[in-house]
């Protein structure tokens, strides 16, 4: 039975939603071919994580044909919003305000990326969402 996941994904599944976020639709052995340089995941190992993440509700399976085809259920964009709102709340009381300072003072931000962060303010400043 596949249920939709209310948790966050692990970081192990969240390498895998990565790969396939990048890459499309794949089957287990490309996702463990573009995991294995990095993390050393062994084929099983990839495989019965992609079966969890399918039971979980954040992968769909295509059966049709002999190599089952994987894909994530949700976007990638949906995935940071709601990991991103659960951190809000847990982590900084839901001061958006100290989420954005610690990310900006996490690590040095690139020219490009504070011209977009200052785009988007004045976008919401104006009422556009």
């Amino acid at each position: 039975m596949n249920k939709r996941s209310t948790s966050k994904p692990t970081e192990a599944e969240m390498a895998i939603l990565h790969v396939l976020w990048e890459r499309g639709p794949s089957t287990v052995r490309q996702v463990q071919d573009a995991l294995e340089p990095e993390r050393g995941t062994g084929y099983t190992t990839t495989l019965k994580l992609m079966q969890i993440m399918f039971d979980k509700g954040l992968l769909t399976r295509d059966a049709s044909s002999r190599s089952h085809i994987y894909s994530p259920a949700i976007s990638r964009q949906k995935t940071q919003r709601r990991i991103v709102k659960e951190l809000l709340e847990q982590v900084f009381a839901g001061s958006a305000q100290q989420l954005v300072v610690q990310a900006l003072t996490a690590r040095k931000s690139t020219p490009a990326e504070l011209a977009e962060i200052r785009k988007l303010i004045d976008e919401l400043e104006k009422g556009k969402p």
